[in-house]
């Protein structure tokens, strides 16, 4: 199994130690990547894929680690367009 395969399979699992490295390194297997922000977008954070669908995320401050709701909004998202299968 490669290592973005464990990182998928740790990720679903829903960790309560994620980091958000971790998540934007699953983000990118998915095909999305972040968005340019403004000068005032702070810790907000946008991702798209080709087809223009997005993510919206807040960036973990002061730690690294993601919050589960968030990860649980991204395999939503994920299931919704057809990324994972659903269980």
């Amino acid at each position: 199994m490669a290592k973005i395969e464990k990182l998928i399979a740790r990720f679903l699992l829903r960790p309560a130690d994620l980091t958000w490295d971790e998540l934007i390194h699953v983000l990118s297997y998915f095909g999305y990547h972040e968005l340019k922000k403004g000068k005032t977008g702070g810790s907000r954070r946008k991702f798209a894929d080709e087809a223009k669908r997005m993510i919206n995320l807040h960036k973990p401050h002061p730690g690294n680690i993601v919050k589960r709701y968030m990860i649980d909004q991204v395999i939503a998202v994920l299931k919704e367009n057809g990324n994972i299968k659903n269980e």
